[in-house]
Parts: structure tokens; sequence; C-alpha cells
């Protein structure tokens, strides 16, 4: 069994991937081809928003976001501490101060109430993660950020293709942005990604970031980079979106199947009302992690823990602040393999391997609210 396995969906595209990519091998436009423009218009579409900014990669989508806003030296953006790295470390490389906040239980997203304590005359941003696969309650989030006028980057990396209150994520920042790292629920065979934006002026701005801050053919209006995004890259994501949404169905399937069966042993993943889940990982809490990572090993299930230490422990952002519930959730979470096309033979063995562990141990596996 494999954690992620990205075998069936190929098979399933095949000959409309080799397709598009032999069609990208005779133009021979590799950067910024006509695939990336009709993967622009077509994402732009399915999010609900005027314009996709095609980039190189997810980690480059938030750094073009932070700066299409100004974010520089002095500035401070609030940011969840429990959270992959990219958010915080484009911050800083910016010379802004990440300032963490707590996360809700048990979605592991950005707690409202906490942001609003952690504003200052500093703050030039708020940027929450659509963590695991659904987003945070962004009408909070909102409501604050217009009171306090601070944009909103919604970082939907883990989110594209869920949605709240009937819109879809990305659609939900100033600016948002995705990844399309390979293992994402919508991801290409390489890095890449994406920002999304309603307003006009800002997408022209990130368009111009992404290569080199060129307003037209070596003229330079703004510091920028070297953010284009291939276009075999692209025209792996049209191959995989004419399947997205079907497979979203199937990680519905999956996640109920998980739910049924560990939900009376183990806290399993809880969707907000008013969202739907893509099921980027399907993360639920144990005790005595490392035990319960040693016996799934032993019958050949493989696991990942999102994430083990949090920001404001590590080295490269140290800092004082308390988060009681990142520091609890990073003790306590558990992956599970997770993909559309886990078949139900695997499933049950996932779930019969922790049914077995509970049994042997009592409550040992039990992580309550």
């Amino acid at each position: 069994m494999r954690f992620h396995d990205l075998r069936h969906q190929q098979a399933r595209i095949e000959a409309d991937l080799k397709r598009r990519l032999g069609a990208v091998l005779e133009h021979g436009q590799f950067i910024l081809g006509p695939e990336v423009t009709t993967l622009e218009a077509t994402l732009a579409e399915f999010v609900g928003v005027r314009h996709c900014v095609a980039v190189a990669s997810g980690t480059d989508a938030l750094l073009v976001a932070l700066l299409a806003l100004g974010v520089g030296p002095g500035d401070e953006v609030i940011t969840p501490s429990f959270n992959f790295v990219a958010a915080a470390e484009m911050i800083r490389l910016l010379g802004a101060q990440p300032v963490f906040a707590d996360i809700q239980r048990p979605n592991y997203n950005l707690e409202p109430a906490d942001i609003e304590s952690r504003i200052t005359a500093k703050t030039r941003a708020i940027l929450p993660a659509d963590l695991f696969g659904q987003c945070p309650d962004y009408a909070a989030i909102h409501a604050l950020a217009e009171r306090c006028h601070l944009p909103v980057i919604e970082d939907a990396a883990q989110s594209f293709g869920a949605t709240q209150a009937g819109r879809r994520a990305g659609s939900f920042g100033t600016i948002a942005t995705t990844s399309f790292y390979p293992t994402k629920p919508l991801g290409c065979y390489g890095d890449a990604g994406a920002c999304f934006t309603d307003h006009d002026g800002l997408a022209e701005r990130m368009r111009s970031i992404r290569n080199h801050g060129q307003s037209g053919p070596y003229v330079h209006t703004r510091i920028g980079l070297n953010s284009r995004m291939d276009t075999l890259q692209a025209a792996v994501l049209l191959a995989k979106f004419a399947i997205f949404e079907p497979e979203i169905e199937l990680r519905q399937h999956v996640a109920a199947r998980y739910h049924a069966g560990l939900g009376d042993i183990l806290t399993t993943p809880s969707v907000a009302a008013g969202n739907t889940s893509v099921w980027a990982q399907y993360t639920v809490e144990v005790t005595q992690r490392d035990r319960v990572r040693a016996a799934l090993a032993t019958a050949g299930i493989p696991t990942a823990v999102h994430y083990p230490t949090p920001l404001h422990k590590q080295a490269a952002y140290q800092s004082s602040v308390r988060l009681p519930n990142t520091e609890r959730a990073a003790q306590r979470v558990l992956s599970l393999p997770f993909n559309p096309y886990l078949s139900t033979d695997e499933q049950d063995n996932v779930i019969a391997q922790l049914r077995t562990l509970h049994l042997k141990s009592g409550t040992e596996l039990e992580a309550s609210l």
C-alpha cells in the first residue's frame, strides 16, 4: 500500500495526457504556452473569479500574492502556526514578520477570535490556510478584515475543489493561492501553482511580477521574479481537470468509509457546517502516536504526520507565543493513506488494523475532544 498512489489516475487519463503533451512538444512553446492560457481561463471559471494567474509553484504563488499587496520589511502578517512552512517562509523572505495564531478544533483551521487579538498597527494582511481540505470561517475572517481594512490572502493549497456556503475555495481572498504539487487534489507532475483574484489591477500586477516585473518586452516597471508556469505542467493539469470533479466525489466515498469504520474509536475529521472538504489528507487524532505508527508500519500501512512541530517552535521562527490547540494537535495528528482510488480492501485493512490496536490497548487510541 502507498500513502499516495497516482498510478490509477494516470492510467485513467493516459490517452488524453499523451495527446496534450504531444501537442506541446509539437508547438514548442514550453513557457506560458497556449495551454497555460487555457488553464487560467478554465480554473478562473471553476473557482468563480475573474482572474487566474498561473505560476511556477504554490510557494511562488504566496510570494507573488504578498508582493502584489506590497508586504515588506517591518510589516506583520497573521497566519497559522499549524501549517506547512511555505507561507511563513515567504513572509520572512520579504522582511516581514509572521504572527502566528491558533487553530480551531476539531477542523484545524485558523481561529477568527485569535486573529483579532494579534492585530497591531503593523499588521499588513491576514493569511489563513485551508487545512486538510476545507475552508476556515471566512465570513468571520472577512468581517474582521474589513473592519480593520486588511486584505486576506487565502492559502487554498489543500482545499482546491472544496466549497463553503456554495462558493469554491480560491474565491475567498483578496488574492487566493494554490499549489499543484503532485499529491494535491489537483496536481501536476512537478511544481506549479496559481493565484486567483477578482481585482483587475492585482491580476495585472501579478502577471508582471511572475515575469521579472515586466509590463512589456524588456520594460521592467517593478521588482519581480521568474515564476512562469511550464506549458507541459499546464497540459498535465488540463488532462487531470477533466476528471477532477468525479475524483472529488470518489474522495467523499473514501472519507465516509473511514468515518464509519473509525468514528467510534478515535477522533476523525470534522467538516464544519456549510463546508465541503476535498480531503487533501484524512487526518485523525491518536494518543501514543509513535506506537500506533510503528504498529501500522509493521502491517505495511504507511502514515504521515502533518505537522509534528508547529512553526512557532521551529528554529527559523521561534516564538514565545502560546497556541494550545496548535500544540495539542501537533502531538496527536496522524494522516492515513488516502486517494480517490484507494480500494475498499485497502481501506478495510487500515480500519481493521486500527480497530485491533484499539482492542489491544483499551482506550489507548482515543483522543477525545
